[in-house]
């Protein structure tokens, strides 16, 4: 599944039985969901992770039943979208109206999740409660009574945990006989006050339930975790081992793929005869997204520790950190934890502000989190240092291609926060802002299940994207650099030695369709230090920011088949005032880091921007401010580094 691409809905008819899943934030509903469904959802240890309706079907005693997951959520009174979600999905009296309803409950916050089924008695819908983390109930020394507490709230309970495969198929069967579910002979108080507050004190007593002691382990970590300064210093020591560990553990594997890449495009190239056949698979198909899939080994690393540090816990204490700095620039902690989301892939990101309930913090945070570096720079920025810091260069014992990544995601946050600010100020916040609240999750032991599933599902994601959009940008790119075809007498005449392959491949590339483009745009560029091919690279990576690899990967690959990698650092310009000269300096490919750091090329989230702010208006400004403010962080970057290096 790629990192735009949701789960895919079942198909449902209008017999079949709709079940909708409602429950608090961090509950266990997409958990429970996939497991009924057999979909993967996204699951992460902290709030606000489903932020919209995700379908799904289930199979139980020859019935198909269609299941809803439904944003989380702690009252049926909508103030943010992703709770709108939630009451047009229930409100609704057409044939997505939900035939019945599974409340999640937490039993480690029983209390919360009894308002919200207190609610749910009111829709005039069969309800079923499925109490999730007992097991946490009792290791911290609580405890419930599931049969009297069916009978206090007058819905069925059930309990399932993870990874009970018996409690799971008790529930499935629970699912096909909505007939029978008890209903409560009195609903309880609708409207949330004193007596609503009675009946859940009620509720517990007559459930013999005991909460849960507090975490010792919670509470000691907590005390370390979430200090200003040191909470922030482990945050950033753990930020710097991650890109670490990028570097260092990938190396090896990308080493073999990029060897593997090379060893079948010079195969193809001696075994096919036809040698515009043989140019448009090695070039344009091995060679163009086989340069991209050489990032893979990074892709899987960098999804494996987010899923790592979402699946413990530790992001929720990360979000709450830096609601005081998220305070600096107007907005509160929910907005970070979209932009965590967007380290993966801007458009998660943008669609997770409908957590937030300010309509001016979801456009401030909407227009900014593309800001965010996402998995797709990755490979771009890995390739830009790689050329500027060797191998061996260290400070101290870190690598200090590791501490530029790190740099270069450091540069995403401090952009997204200063432009944050500016939204806030052009855009005004009248009012007093609104408190921020979230739930503290207990720290988990991550189940190697999910990681090895992030780790799986980014994989297959950026095979995909290689094998789909990747391949056809690298296939056109193929097509502008062939095009048109030089023949013998063109090259004689021009003075080139048809007997030297790449002097006739680097005649042709400079005189192709491609060159021809990417010369017209070039002026705009060229005080950046960039020439044609990069201007062609960056129009590719509009599509996708990977295409940038893929096309240097071809055009060094044509320039210099035996040796393509080595010719890339030693690229010159092939024309103008700068002839002969280097074109890879430390200066333009700075420049080309922070470029990539702050330019929108990302066709999807341009999509996803105008879906949910509802106007091109607001695309259009973030692409408009965005490429601005990239050209200008690019000169200013390609000229101090340029005074610093002579």
């Amino acid at each position: 599944m790629s990192c735009h691409e949701g789960p895919v809905a079942a198909t449902s008819t209008v017999h079949s039985r709709r079940i909708a899943l409602l429950g608090n934030p961090n509950a266990g509903k997409s958990t429970l969901f996939n497991a009924l469904s057999g979909l993967n959802v996204k699951v992460a240890n902290y709030p606000g992770v489903t932020v919209s309706k995700t379908v799904g079907s289930v199979k139980v005693m020859g019935q198909s039943l269609v299941v809803e997951d439904l944003p989380g959520c702690y009252s049926l009174e909508a103030i943010s979208p992703d709770e709108e979600v939630v009451t047009a999905s229930l409100d609704s009296t057409g044939p997505e109206r939900p035939d019945a309803l599974l409340v999640v409950m937490d039993a480690t916050s029983l209390e919360r999740s009894l308002g919200l089924l207190a609610q749910a008695e009111h829709l005039g819908l069969p309800v079923l409660a499925v109490l999730t983390f007992s097991d946490e109930l009792i290791r911290r020394q609580g405890s419930v009574d599931p049969v009297k507490l069916s009978a206090a709230i007058g819905v069925p309970v059930m309990v399932v945990t993870g990874g009970n495969r018996v409690q799971l198929n008790d529930l499935k069967h629970a699912l096909a006989d909505v007939a029978h579910w008890t209903r409560p002979v009195i609903p309880a108080p609708a409207d949330d006050g004193p007596q609503l507050r009675a009946w859940i004190v009620s509720v517990l007593q007559a459930a013999d339930y005991r909460s849960a002691a507090v975490d010792d382990r919670t509470r000691r970590l907590d005390a370390v975790l979430l200090h200003p300064v040191l909470g922030t210093a482990i945050f950033v020591a753990t930020m710097i081992v991650f890109f670490q560990v990028i570097f260092v553990v990938a190396a090896p594997i990308q080493d073999i793929i990029g060897s593997g890449v090379a060893w079948l495009a010079a195969v193809v190239k001696s075994h096919i005869s036809v040698g515009w056949l043989a140019s448009m698979l090695a070039d344009g198909v091995i060679s163009g997204a086989g340069s991209v899939l050489v990032f893979l080994p990074q892709i899987g690393l960098l999804f494996a520790m987010i899923a790592l540090l979402e699946s413990s816990g530790y992001l929720a204490r990360v979000a709450f950190l830096m609601d005081r700095v998220m305070g600096y620039v107007g907005l509160e902690g929910r907005a970070f934890v979209a932009m965590l989301s967007a380290l993966a892939c801007a458009v998660p990101g943008i669609m997770s502000t409908r957590t937030l309930p300010s309509s001016r913090d979801r456009i401030a945070t909407m227009m900014t989190a593309p800001l965010m570096t996402c998995s797709a720079r990755l490979p771009v920025y890995t390739l830009l240092i790689a050329m500027l810091v060797p191998a061996e260069a260290h400070i101290g014992f870190l690598r200090l291609q590791g501490l530029v990544m790190f740099a270069m995601y450091l540069l995403g946050v401090a952009a997204t926060m200063g432009a944050a600010w500016v939204f806030k100020r052009i855009f005004g916040a009248k009012g007093a802002a609104l408190p921020f609240y979230m739930e503290m999750p207990s720290y988990r032991v991550p189940h190697i299940s999910e990681i090895l599933r992030a780790i799986w599902d980014a994989c297959l994601g950026f095979v995909r994207r290689v094998g789909g959009i990747i391949l056809i940008l690298s296939l056109a790119l193929w097509a502008l650099l062939s095009l048109p075809v030089i023949s013998a007498e063109q090259l004689n005449a021009a003075g080139v030695d048809t007997s030297d392959q790449v002097a006739v491949a680097t005649y042709q590339i400079d005189h192709s369709a491609a060159a021809t483009l990417g010369r017209a745009v070039q002026p705009v560029v060229e005080p950046l230090g960039f020439d044609w091919r990069i201007t062609v690279g960056l129009l590719g990576a509009m599509g996708a920011r990977e295409v940038f690899v893929a096309t240097l990967g071809q055009i060094s690959s044509a320039e210099d088949p035996e040796n393509p990698q080595a010719n890339l650092a030693e690229m010159t310009w092939l024309s103008g005032p700068h002839e002969g000269q280097k074109l890879f300096t430390p200066p333009v490919i700075a420049a080309l880091l922070v470029y990539f750091a702050f330019a929108l090329q990302c066709t999807s989230t341009i999509a996803v921007l105008r879906k949910e702010s509802g106007s091109w208006k607001w695309p259009a400004l973030a692409f408009g401010y965005m490429t601005a403010l990239a050209w200008i962080a690019a000169f200013v970057t390609k000229t101090l580094v340029g005074l610093l290096t002579g």
